[in-house]
């Protein structure tokens, strides 16, 4: 076997679990969480515009649903 196949075969493994990890959001399911809005709050357009992607970026990729009482 080349020296090159046992290297690739060796760092195989390691690829896939990284990829896995990557795979259902990574570090930002671990870190972020939602960012909750009250009515009364006052913003610029543009962050509300980051808010909203940010909550969306969650949802899809941590399952973040919103909170109903």
């Amino acid at each position: 076997m080349l020296a090159s196949t046992k290297t690739l075969l060796r760092l195989a493994p390691l690829i896939l679990l990284a990829s896995c990890a990557a795979a259902g959001g990574g570090d930002f399911c671990l870190t972020a969480r939602p960012i909750y809005v009250a009515a009364g709050d006052r913003f610029e357009d543009s962050t509300a515009r980051a808010i909203l992607a940010h909550n969306e970026t969650g949802a899809r990729l941590c399952g973040w649903r919103p909170v109903t009482e």
